[in-house]
């Protein structure tokens, strides 16, 4: 019995209709795939600019912080502390899971209400999970205003002598 070949014989209605669906079907995913690959191509060339804020900035001045009192700027995330020794700047930032700390002013402490981390006025640990003690902040004078510099960390034991 000899073979068939069906590729040979002319095609009904039924195999055009198919293979009429299956190009457009093609046709439609290779143009949803380029249209795709612009638009990703557009939004990579576009620049996004994150902006924020200053890394150095005036705080206060420094008659205006008095000795044992403490500055709380959350929205910079500093707390600045003048001593009789001096003033230094802290970061709010908890050193346990990065969670902003609160300053208790009736219990002299500062304290992380995410996980319980509780720290001295000096910034050491005195309680909780959290491993180091809140990093010191470079801080200077210019013009009697203390100028702050998050992005520069200061050994533990900086005080700047006023």
């Amino acid at each position: 019995m000899p073979l068939l070949d069906d590729l040979a014989l002319p095609n009904d209605e039924k195999e055009m209709s198919r293979r009429r669906f299956l190009s457009s079907l093609g046709t439609a995913s290779l143009a949803l795939i380029g249209i795709g690959g612009g638009v990703a191509t557009i939004r990579f060339m576009r620049p996004r600019v994150l902006f924020e804020a200053e890394t150095r900035f005036k705080a206060c001045h420094i008659s205006a912080l008095p000795i044992g009192g403490v500055l709380a700027m959350p929205e910079r995330k500093v707390y600045i502390l003048r001593t009789p020794e001096g003033v230094f700047a802290m970061s709010m930032v908890c050193t346990h899971l990065g969670c902003m700390t609160r300053y208790e002013q009736d219990r002299k402490r500062i304290f992380c209400p995410c996980h319980g981390s509780q720290f001295n006025l000096r910034g050491v640990v005195i309680g909780g999970p959290a491993p180091r003690p809140l990093p010191r902040l470079e801080l200077a004078i210019k013009d009697g205003f203390l100028i702050v510099d998050t992005q520069k960390l200061v050994s533990q034991d900086f005080i700047l002598k006023v």
